[in-house]
């Protein structure tokens, strides 16, 4: 198998496999690309939200309507990351991207949420063989991620649930839950009482926005 293939199937790969040097020096300059969109989007002056749109268009695999980003952002390639509509990414945003990372609609990211994909293996001397995995990333519509969440490699968070500030999230996270901690677990299901309140005992008005 080739490289993209190995990811594909979850096995072991170099992305500098030498039985593969073309396949190789492909995924090189595609990281070189995201590297090098991500600083043009970094340095960009705040004004220049027109200049920042049309940068994230070209770093993204795809990316639909009303998305906004605070700069900076680090990614891996960002050409693997996929972004639906009215979402919201706030400063230092990190996506290790060698494989899929799938992003729904009306997701919201706090400031300093890492994504990962890839991991290597435990055992030093598996290590020291150079060889890692990629496992895809989804994050599904309505998500909200706290503060410094750290995502990890396979994992699905559910539709409409909350990743708690500073959360490490190993495994999936069903729809419509709290989950927080490290590693993250559930603390409780999302409820019509958090229609009523938006923190604590904090009430809605009745304003209509």
């Amino acid at each position: 198998m080739n490289i993209q293939e190995r990811m594909a199937s979850c096995q072991l790969f170099t992305d500098h496999d030498a039985n593969y040097p073309e396949e190789a020096a492909a995924l090189a300059r595609a990281r070189q690309r995201g590297k090098v969109l991500c600083f043009e989007i970094n340095r960009l002056h705040p004004d220049d939200t027109a200049g920042r749109q049309a940068l994230m268009k070209q770093l993204f695999g795809s990316m639909g309507e009303n998305v906004w980003m605070e700069p900076p952002i680090r990614m891996a390639y960002g050409s693997n990351t996929t972004i639906g509509n009215n979402v919201y990414i706030n400063f230092n945003l990190t996506v290790v991207d060698d494989y899929k990372v799938t992003i729904g609609d009306d997701v919201m990211f706090g400031p300093n949420v890492t994504i990962a994909v890839t991991g290597h293996p435990v055992h030093p001397e598996k290590r020291k063989e150079s060889g890692m995995y990629a496992l895809p990333v989804v994050i599904k519509d309505g998500v909200w991620v706290g503060s410094g969440a750290i995502i990890l490699p396979g994992v699905t968070i559910g539709k409409g649930s909350v990743i708690g500030a500073g959360s490490v999230v190993t495994k999936d996270i069903p729809e419509n839950v709290i989950a927080v901690g490290n590693p993250c677990k559930v603390l409780r299901e999302i409820t019509d009482h958090d229609r009523v309140y938006y923190h604590k005992n904090m009430r809605f008005d009745q304003v209509e926005w």
